[in-house]
C-alpha cells in the first residue's frame, strides 16, 4: 500500500495505513495536549482516552515519522541494562519492579496488536548471537541468574553450532534465545496504535511542529499555525526533541542508526540464514540486528554514526556489516536503505520525569524503544490518573546529564563509541 510523507524505506513502502489527519489550525482546548507521535505519545493517548480523558496530540511530521517508523523492529524483554548491572546500580528491589514491568511492556506491546487487529507482521522469539567467546560465557550466566532470581524460564542458552544453524552464519561463539521477545513491522504497529487512538476519539494532528511551550493557569503548546491550551503536557519526541525543551535536552544525545532491506529471499536462502524466522542481534558494542520481513526480505540494521549527515550510500555502508555475517549475500540485491535518529542516554536507562507538576516527559530508549515507549506512554496515562507507581519507579532512576551539555556532549561519546567499536573488531 506505501505511505506519503515519509522517508523512504522498506516500512514506508509497505504500510498498511493511510490515516486521514489535518495540521492543527485555530485555538484548540483539551485535558493533555501530546507533543510527538511515536510510540509514547500514541501509547499515551490511547491509554488516556479509555480513561475517558480528552487529548490532542500533536506531531512534527506525520506519525511514526521518526525512530518509531524506522527501527528494526524488536520488542526484546527486560531493559536496556542488564539486570545484574541494575541491581548493583539500583538495589534488588528497585530492579526487580524494573524487570517485571520489562516483562510488561513486551506483553503490552503483544495485547495490543491482539485486542486492535494491528497487521505488523508479528513474530515471535530474539536471538542473541555471541561475536566473542567471553560474550558466551556471559549469556550463561545471565540465563543461570534470570532463572534463579527471578524465575524466568522462557531464554536458553545454545550452543555455538545450534547458533550456526540458527543464524545461518560460521561466526558466531554461542547464543541465548529469549522466546518471549517479539519482533514486528515497526511503522505498522506505530500506525495501528494511532487508529485505535483515533478511533477511541483522540484528536490528532500531523504535520504540526511545536515550535514553543509555555505556562500560566494552562500550558499552552503554540505551532505555526494554531494553539493548544491544556491542563496537562506529555512530551514524547525522543530523539527529535531538538531544542523545544532545554531543561530535558542534555539527559539525551540523538545519535543515527541505519537498516537496509534486501530483495525478497529464496525460500532455500531463508532456510539457510534464519530457519526459525527469529528476530538476531549480535554482542557487539554498536550492535548489528536483523529479521525476515512479511514477504521475505532481510531486513539488516548495522552501524551509526553522531553526526547531522547520514552516509551518502546507505544501503553500501550497511551492507558491509551484512557480508561480514552473510557473505553468502554478496550478489543478493539490496532494494531499500535508510536511516534514523534515537536517542540515547548516558546510563542507557530511560529519562522519565516532571518539567512541573503537570508537565511530564519520556524519551531516551537508547535502542530497546518499541517496548519501553510504549509501556511508557501507559505509565504517564495512568500517573496523569492518579496511579503513579510505574512512573515513580522509572523517574527515580537517576539519569545524568551529558558532560558539557549539549554542545559538548558528542566528543566525548563519539571517542567511547570508537573505543567500543574497536574491541569489537579486534
Amino acid at each position: 500500500m506505501g505511505i506519503s510523507g515519509h522517508v523512504s524505506s522498506y516500512y514506508a513502502a509497505s504500510a498498511s495505513n493511510q490515516l486521514c489527519t489535518t495540521p492543527l489550525h485555530g485555538e484548540h482546548r483539551t485535558d493533555v495536549c501530546i507533543i510527538g507521535g511515536g510510540y509514547t505519545g500514541l501509547s499515551a493517548a490511547l491509554h488516556l482516552r479509555q480513561a475517558g480523558v480528552d487529548v490532542a496530540l500533536l506531531e512534527a511530521e506525520r506519525i511514526g515519522w521518526g525512530a518509531s517508523g524506522r527501527n528494526g523492529g524488536h520488542v526484546g524483554v527486560g531493559q536496556r541494562r542488564a539486570q545484574d548491572e541494575l541491581e548493583s546500580s539500583l538495589g534488588q528491589a528497585h530492579a526487580r519492579e524494573l524487570w517485571n514491568m520489562g516483562l510488561e511492556a513486551v506483553s503490552l506491546v503483544d495485547e495490543l496488536i491482539a485486542r486492535h487487529g494491528i497487521d505488523c507482521d508479528l513474530k515471535r522469539g530474539i536471538l542473541h548471537a555471541a561475536w566473542k567467546q567471553s560474550d558466551a560465557d556471559s549469556f550463561k550466566e545471565e540465563v543461570e541468574h534470570l532463572g534463579k532470581v527471578y524465575g524466568y524460564a522462557d531464554c536458553e542458552v545454545i550452543d555455538a553450532a545450534e547458533t550456526q544453524r540458527l543464524t545461518g552464519s560460521q561466526v558466531f561463539c554461542g547464543g541465548l534465545l529469549d522466546k518471549r521477545s517479539l519482533h514486528l513491522h515497526p511503522l505498522n504497529f506505530a500506525l495501528g496504535l494511532a487508529q485505535a487512538a483515533l478511533d477511541a476519539g483522540a484528536r490528532i494532528f500531523e504535520e504540526s511542529r511545536a515550535i514553543s511551550i509555555s505556562e500560566d493557569k494552562h500550558v499552552v503548546v503554540k505551532t505555526a499555525q494554531g494553539t493548544v491550551r491544556a491542563n496537562t503536557l506529555i512530551v514524547a519526541c525522543n530523539g527529535y526533541l531538538g531544542k523545544l525543551v532545554p531543561a530535558v535536552a542534555g539527559r539525551i544525545m540523538p545519535i543515527n542508526n541505519f537498516i537496509l532491506a534486501t530483495e525478497p529471499l529464496s525460500q532455500e536462502l531463508i532456510n539457510q540464514i534464519n530457519p526459525q524466522d527469529l528476530g538476531i542481534q549480535d554482542s557487539r558494542f554498536v550492535i548489528n540486528y536483523w529479521k525476515l520481513s512479511g514477504d521475505g526480505r532481510l531486513v539488516f540494521g548495522g552501524g551509526e554514526n553522531y553526526s547531522s549527515r547520514f552516509p551518502v550510500d546507505i544501503k553500501q555502508f550497511v551492507r558491509r556489516h551484512m557480508l561480514e555475517i552473510y557473505p553468502q549475500l554478496k550478489n543478493i540485491r539490496i532494494d531499500y536503505g535508510w536511516g534514523g535518529t534515537l536517542a540515547i542516554t548516558l546510563n542507557r536507562m530511560p529519562a522519565l520525569g516532571k518539567l512541573s507538576p503537570n508537565q511530564y516527559y519520556s524519551l531516551g530508549y537508547s535502542g530497546h524503544g518499541i517496548p519501553t515507549a510504549t509501556y511508557a506512554g501507559k505509565l504517564m496515562a495512568d500517573a496523569i490518573g492518579g496511579n503513579t507507581a510505574g512512573f515513580d519507579s522509572f523517574a527515580r532512576i537517576p539519569t545524568p546529564r551529558f558532560p558539557g551539555g549539549t554542545l559538548l556532549r558528542y566528543p566525548g561519546m563519539v571517542a567511547g563509541m570508537l573505543w567500543y567499536a574497536m574491541k569489537d573488531r579486534m
